[in-house]
């Protein structure tokens, strides 16, 4: 009568051997044995043997062996052996100490590393360099009018992200105050050529902020009109949005955000199904196009506060009080959130502003006093 047999794969050849088993409790070794193994015999130690379950079918033991534990490395690290008998397998399940674990052989976690590391540099590379630049080359090649109708749906969106139900909830439609933003949008642009047809909005929200998106949408929120000590700092800050708009800093920041999100989701899945509009949003509201957009815009502000005989100091002004509201309120979201070393711009304007010829402020008293009430129609 026979004893237990296998099927011996040795992993390189492809060739099957019907081993014959035998268990040697006393040197903790399982025997295979055929006349076409080197010397006969090989001899696996019984510590030394893995499960290898996926390769097993019901009723089935597939064994291999750790690598490190190998006779003959070349033969026996990849090798294979399928066991169907039953009392041959219920006797290796209690003779095997390791028959459960998983080995992982040497250099594997440095290699895992290096390549978690490169693929971490590489989505870097992808956010951090090749994104923008791309960015900046197709936000030239954008037509305006579609750079409008993604910047209406944009805002619609960030309504909706700030609480709105429906889109033109949140705006703010005195007739009054909206003439009178848009007789300091006409005072502005007067002397000042413009690339886009602005349309430039008020929403009914506490934050104090405001943002421009594509195509020449500009939305201010109440609570940076309510924080404005005069129409002045509220005009130096459309004079700002409007210099991101002809730079078309939001095209590119919205082309950067979708891409960064795609390419997340890429990488980790859809994280947030509709992640690019959240992102977009968050990125509108909360994140600073660069520090030279930031710069350029705040240079284009003062030079169009100049030609519209606006004092361009009002910005510094409106800074200044801005960084004490962050300072006693830090959980509001304000416009200096997104703006960087506000203090040495604020400087900045009000030496400007010295070299400034006569100004008027951008509004009458009525007019100003119908701008704060705009959202009270």
């Amino acid at each position: 009568m026979t004893g237990p047999r296998g099927r011996f794969f040795d992993g390189e050849t492809g060739q099957r051997l019907y081993v014959d088993l035998s268990l040697d409790k006393a040197a903790q070794t399982l025997r295979l044995t055929h006349p076409d193994l080197p010397m006969g015999a090989q001899y696996w130690p019984l510590d030394a043997i893995r499960a290898q379950d996926d390769h097993a079918r019901r009723g089935q033991m597939s064994l291999g062996l750790a690598a490190e534990a190998s006779l003959d490395g070349r033969l026996i690290r990849t090798a294979r052996l399928v066991i169907n008998d039953p009392d041959m397998v219920a006797a290796l399940r209690v003779a095997c100490p390791n028959l459960g674990r998983r080995d992982m052989a040497a250099g594997t976690g440095r290699k895992v590393m290096t390549w978690v590391g490169g693929a971490v540099a590489a989505v870097g590379l992808m956010v951090f360099v090749i994104l923008p630049a791309l960015a900046n080359v197709m936000a030239a090649l954008i037509p305006i009018d579609r750079e409008i109708a993604a910047g209406e749906r944009m805002v619609a969106q960030i309504e909706r992200f700030l609480g709105a139900d429906a889109s033109g909830d949140l705006v703010c439609d005195a007739p009054a105050g909206q003439a009178a933003l848009d007789a300091m949008t006409a005072q502005l642009t007067a002397h000042t050529a413009v690339e886009y047809d602005l349309t430039v909005t008020v929403f009914n929200h506490k934050m104090v902020n405001a943002f421009a998106t594509m195509g020449g949408q500009i939305v201010l929120m109440r609570g940076l009109i309510d924080q404005a000590q005069s129409p002045d700092e509220v005009a130096a800050v459309l004079a700002h949005e409007i210099g991101h708009v002809e730079s078309r800093d939001p095209t590119r920041g919205a082309l950067r955000a979708a891409g960064s999100a795609g390419l997340l989701s890429l990488v980790l899945g859809d994280f947030a199904g509709g992640a690019a509009v959240v992102v977009m949003a968050e990125y509108t509201l909360n994140a600073a196009y660069t520090r030279e957009a930031e710069g350029e815009a705040d240079q284009y502000a003062l030079r169009m506060l100049d030609r519209a005989g606006v004092d361009a100091g009002a910005l510094g002004t409106f800074f200044d009080s801005l960084e004490e509201i962050e300072r006693r309120m830090p959980d509001l979201p304000v416009y200096l959130s997104s703006h960087p070393e506000t203090e040495a711009r604020a400087d900045a304007a009000r030496d400007f502003a010295r070299g400034q010829g006569p100004t008027t402020p951008s509004l009458s008293a009525d007019q100003w006093a119908d701008l704060r009430a705009i959202c009270a129609g």
